[in-house]
């Protein structure tokens, strides 16, 4: 990976899934605190995430170079954004999963395809313009709503469960790291393909954690999920802040 210190984004590292999939399942469960502990709902609960999104984003959008915490701030507030969006979607307005799941996979692969056509490449080394980095967080919203529906039909609709949902997303997972040490297929594609697989997983983990035995779950809560997630993934981030800056990919 050669060095770009103008890319405004991560660094595509083991460091990045891991956090990555630590900051979607805080989301699932962060969005589940809001929406459901809390019962602000999920119209609400979606206005409130939405909000916060916008205002992580500017902050992104308007700094000059790559900054961890904020940086991680928008994927997280995307995520838990998403969340509460998609259970909005499949719930509130009575669509259901795999309606919701078809719209916003449509939705994402028009963003993509709008991408590629003004950008040329739909890789994150070059994510060092306005424009470029508006159509990333598009991207990275949208996913990460598509990913909650996902796994709330893994887990919910599927009769896998929520360990069931988890596994099969994390073989498909392995499938696409086997791809990339083993094949030639596009490494863009490849990480497009895994960031949004990264959402179901965290979703079906964040129901795993969260939800009671009796609906086969491990009954933590959402509370205390939440802070051990959100614990986790600072102390990533100030880990991986420390080492040297990111390179593009």
């Amino acid at each position: 990976m050669a060095e770009n210190q103008l890319n405004k984004v991560a660094a595509i590292t083991f460091a990045f899934w891991v956090m990555k999939i630590c900051a979607t399942t805080l989301g699932e469960t962060a969005g589940d605190l809001l929406s459901m502990t809390l019962n602000v709902g999920y119209a609400a609960s979606s206005l409130i995430l939405i909000a916060i999104f916008l205002a992580t984003l500017v902050g992104q959008l308007t700094a000059k170079s790559y900054h961890p915490l904020l940086y991680w701030s928008v994927i997280l507030s995307t995520s838990t954004a998403g969340t509460t969006m998609s259970d909005y979607i499949d719930r509130s307005l009575g669509m259901g999963y795999v309606a919701g799941s078809a719209m916003l996979l449509t939705l994402l692969l028009i963003i993509l395809a709008v991408w590629r056509a003004n950008v040329g490449t739909l890789s994150v080394a070059n994510v060092k313009s306005l424009k470029v980095e508006s159509f990333y967080w598009a991207a990275i919203l949208v996913s990460n709503t598509l990913g909650t529906a996902l796994g709330d039909f893994l887990a919910d609709s599927s009769g896998l469960g929520f360990a069931g949902g988890a596994l099969l997303i994390a073989s498909l997972i392995a499938l696409i790291v086997l791809a990339y040490f083993f094949t030639s297929v596009s490494r863009t594609a490849l990480f497009w393909i895994a960031f949004v697989l990264t959402r179901p997983l965290g979703a079906t983990v964040g129901d795993l954690l969260t939800k009671p035995l009796e609906k086969g779950g491990l009954g933590f809560g959402t509370i205390g999920s939440s802070a051990v997630l959100l614990a986790v993934l600072i102390v990533s981030i100030i880990i991986v802040s420390r080492r040297k800056a990111p390179a593009a990919t």
